[in-house]
């Protein structure tokens, strides 16, 4: 994928694509030059909104001035800068740019960039290999860079808008650093549309209030506010535009959401904290945001009900039964009148009292029972259907609890030698208060009685 101002090079270019034909012929004409690549920056200095990376404390910034580049994976959303820093870092380091997309490449265009780029070491040029979408090349392409790493045949710059930490060897990411490249803020859109109006000569024709409503359709992504620029200044009105004017004119750009990728779990893991941090109107957000992106309501469903039985669990019982409700009711209606249920649950869950002793019990008894997985039960809780079953002991002993004082006998159910475990620690909110003082009065009783 390309990214910001990452258009060739007009010198870069072959001489037949630059215009050198004869004059008053019609190849004479130059070609058009999209406006990123006219205000591609220069230098390192004049990329907006990375100054956490490319500062003089950064990791970029501090790697150049100690004369120290490694190898490295940027990793951001797209349009934040990734191709033009690549190309900028080359530059500083007097290194061969050579850039390749893993969506467009294999394993003979690598071999060929691995010969090309060991003749250029021999005579002392260094190469900088930029790889785009390098979380697209599978585990053997990836470990083919290794070598060529190590022996400083190349210097690898991978961008990538996944996580690095999910899509990329554990081998590369040691001979790497992952730099995280932030999107963009409104205010670096709004430096990049200065710059834009500077190279056109005339201001953008919008109303203050357009102008924003520009730069929030862009959504972070610098290549696309440009483009939205590109095609604003191309407009031939003699007033300035509003925002119901603007938006008659450009489509709104489509919410950057992958329903396989980093920004699923970003999204859903935004919903569930929400919800268990007692905000419906953040966990409403994240999950109109889920909606937005196409995301399939019924993993919506499914996720929500998980939700009322880890974080508020016996705290409130009614609360998975209003999640099967509310994933009834969509299956009955179907999108997208269906999704207020969906919406409906997440606003109960969030004002729910909240518990997860109820999971923590769950987990406890799984380690319990990994531990201890070979214990039988005492002999007085089993049945003995049988002679030799009633001659080895089984039931002896047994006490039926509806027999006994108050409804409980007190008896021991674990292993015979098993240290008791507590398990299910009930809090003090919502339904669990009541839970508690019965299980208090079970403790006491099971304490007088010795079992």
């Amino acid at each position: 994928m390309a990214d910001l101002f990452d258009n060739p090079d007009p010198d870069d270019r072959d001489p037949r694509d630059r215009g050198d034909a004869p004059r008053g012929s019609a190849s004479a004409r130059p070609a058009h030059r999209p406006l990123a690549d006219r205000i591609r920056p220069q230098r390192l200095g004049d990329v907006v909104g990375q100054g956490d990376v490319l500062g003089p404390d950064g990791p970029l910034g501090a790697m150049l001035a100690a004369g120290s580049l490694s190898s490295l994976i940027l990793w951001g959303p797209p349009g934040v800068g990734k191709t033009t820093i690549a190309r900028l870092l080359a530059d500083q380091t007097d290194r061969e740019f050579v850039q390749i997309s893993a969506i467009f490449s294999g394993v003979p265009e690598l071999r060929k960039l691995f010969d090309a780029a060991r003749q250029r070491h021999a005579t002392g040029q260094g190469t900088l290999l930029f790889v785009d979408e390098i979380h697209r090349f599978n585990k053997a392409q990836q470990d083919s860079f290794l070598p060529h790493m190590e022996d400083g045949t190349i210097l690898l710059v991978g961008a990538t808008t996944e996580n690095p930490s999910f899509e990329l060897n554990a081998a590369l990411l040691s001979r790497a650093q992952v730099v995280v490249l932030k999107r963009l803020e409104l205010s670096d859109l709004e430096l990049l549309a200065q710059r834009a109006e500077r190279e056109l000569g005339r201001a953008l024709p919008l109303t203050g209030e357009a102008r924003e409503s520009l730069l929030t359709m862009a959504d972070g992504d610098g290549r696309a506010v440009l483009n939205l620029i590109e095609q604003v200044m191309a407009w031939k009105t003699d007033h300035p535009l509003g925002p119901a004017e603007l938006s008659q004119r450009l489509m709104r750009r489509a919410a950057k959401y992958d329903k396989s990728g980093d920004e699923h779990y970003n999204l859903i893991s935004a919903l569930h904290k929400s919800v268990r941090g007692s905000d419906p109107d953040a966990a409403l957000y994240w999950l109109a945001r889920m909606l937005e992106g196409g995301e399939d309501p019924r993993y919506l469903a499914r996720r929500i009900t998980r939700m009322a039985i880890e974080d508020i669990g016996l705290a409130d019982p009614a609360a998975q039964r209003h999640c099967l409700d509310a994933w009834a009711m969509y299956e009955r209606l179907g999108s997208p009148e269906g999704e207020l249920a969906l919406a409906n649950a997440v606003i109960y869950l969030a004002l729910a009292p909240k518990s997860n002793a109820s999971y923590a019990a769950y987990k406890a008894a799984r380690a319990e029972a990994r531990k201890t997985g070979s214990l039988m039960p005492p002999a007085h809780i089993l049945n003995a259907p049988t002679r030799l079953m009633k001659e080895q002991g089984y039931g002896a002993g047994y006490a039926y609890d509806h027999d006994a004082e108050d409804g409980f006998s007190g008896q021991n159910y674990f292993p015979e030698g098993m240290r008791r475990p507590v398990l299910y620690t009930p809090v003090e909110r919502g339904f669990e208060r009541e839970l508690k003082k019965r299980l208090d009065w079970f403790v006491s009783q099971r304490l007088k009685r010795g079992g």
